[in-house]
């Protein structure tokens, strides 16, 4: 773990969000390479960092040993609150979340997660469950039709669906590119390879990670103490409408009705105050780190009302339909 792998996005941002003073107990809810957990700890701050990526438990274990004011917990961060009360820790002075696949995970074949490197199609953080080839060789071509448009946006689901299974099985990520790139007629020389969307359709899918990142969210909400920051960082628009409405709703901005659609009457209090607008990179961060291109900070500071609950949002189900 010495020297990171990956540069964390839009960092000093995201500290400035969560402004941590010494003594200050903070979560990162997605560990990764350990990137902004490091950043936290030089600050002074206890961090209680989450992933559910055993092998990015397993490599964080020597600053672990290291670092006194830092506690792994292997777990999803849509569990967060009840591991944090379970350990006597919350609730918590800040939040960060950077959500959606790292690196660490593209940078290495075996794991399945990209195309530039052939690999065994997996995709799974956890490395449990149903895996990428098992979704794809055994879902009906509906289904499959459904998540490549519900979560990669792709205009041409169907007519990929059908060559998908006309061509299993697919065992590696060189046959699922493949299969793609001929159903929607790809060139060489095309700016963009198509089967970016396909792959990322499929990521979120067998991780589940809109659903993740809901629960997450109202989980963040439950753990936060009064004055407490929250700072996520996403990378597609899919991600970011979720963040954007669970904030708007949470802070009273949930958008008035119309004489389709009258607006419901909520008695709730906001319990969080979003704490400006959405930041992006500038140009020389994105020169020094590609990765941070796509990337959106929201953040908020949580007020003293009641949490709402998890089961009161649907946000998953709306940002997946387009619902806004």
């Amino acid at each position: 773990m010495s020297g990171a792998p990956h540069i964390p996005v839009l960092l000093e941002e995201v500290l400035t969000a969560l402004a941590p003073a010494p003594g200050e107990t903070m979560v990162d809810a997605t560990f990764g390479a350990g990137g902004y957990t490091r950043a936290l700890l030089g600050l002074g701050a206890r961090v209680f960092a989450f992933d559910r990526d055993p092998d990015a438990i397993s490599a964080g274990r020597e600053l672990e040993k290291s670092e006194a004011g830092l506690i792994l917990v292997a777990s999803e961060f849509s569990r967060l609150d009840r591991e944090l009360a379970a350990r006597g820790a919350a609730p918590v002075d800040g939040i960060t979340m950077d959500i959606g696949v790292s690196s660490m995970h593209l940078d290495q074949a075996a794991r399945g997660f990209s195309f530039q490197q052939d690999g065994p199609l997996d995709m799974r953080m956890s490395q449990e469950g149903e895996s990428a080839a098992d979704f794809l060789n055994n879902a009906d071509e509906a289904d499959i039709a459904d998540v490549l448009w519900r979560y990669g946006e792709e205009p041409k689901s169907r007519r990929v669906a059908r060559a998908i299974v006309a061509a299993r099985p697919l065992t590696t990520t060189g046959d699922f590119a493949r299969v793609v790139r001929k159903a929607l007629g790809h060139r060489p020389h095309d700016k963009k390879d198509p089967a970016t969307r396909a792959f990322q359709a499929v990521r979120i899918h067998v991780n589940r990670e809109l659903d993740e990142l809901a629960a997450g969210l109202a989980a963040a909400e439950r753990a936060l103490a009064p004055g407490g920051r929250l700072a996520v960082v996403s990378f597609h628009s899919l991600e970011d409408r979720m963040i954007k409405r669970f904030l708007r709703e949470r802070s009273g901005g949930t958008p008035a009705g119309s004489r389709h659609r009258p607006a419901a009457v909520d008695t709730r209090q906001p319990t969080f105050e979003v704490l400006g607008r959405a930041v992006r990179p500038t140009a020389a961060e994105v020169a020094r780190n590609p990765r941070a291109r796509s990337a959106t900070l929201r953040a908020a500071r949580r007020t003293a009302a009641p949490a709402w609950g998890e089961s009161e949002i649907d946000v998953a189900g709306r940002a997946a339909s387009g619902d806004e």
